[in-house]
């Protein structure tokens, strides 16, 4: 029980100071959160590339939603954390960036 407290408590202080650090803690937490995001996507859907729905994915959530995502990347990933991929990933700007991204559109928008 402890062990859990600890690690709560240090995410928390993670988090807080990766939004510390403005940019920099920024593109840390993007960096951390892009790496949980490929690995549900991976694990959700077996052989596809995940990076062009990752990029899709982190670009359509919000700071809040990023640092939460990173937050996995040290405590694991929970069913929170996958729902809320998921959700970020069925936005509509986020499928239709999957969608041009899939099609090779780059940044024509559909």
């Amino acid at each position: 029980m402890r062990i859990l407290a600890s690690l709560a408590v240090g995410s928390a202080l993670l988090a807080g100071c990766m939004q510390d650090l403005g940019p920099a803690g920024d593109t840390l937490a993007r960096d951390a959160a892009k790496g949980v995001v490929n690995n549900v996507v991976q694990t959700r859907f077996p052989g596809v590339d995940a990076r062009p729905y990752t990029d899709c994915i982190i670009d359509n959530a919000s700071t809040s939603e990023i640092f939460q995502i990173a937050e996995a990347a040290l405590v694991g990933t929970t069913q929170t954390t996958t729902n809320l991929i998921v959700d970020i990933a069925q936005r509509p700007d986020t499928v239709r960036c999957a969608l041009n991204n899939s099609l090779g559109l780059g940044g024509l928008v559909l």
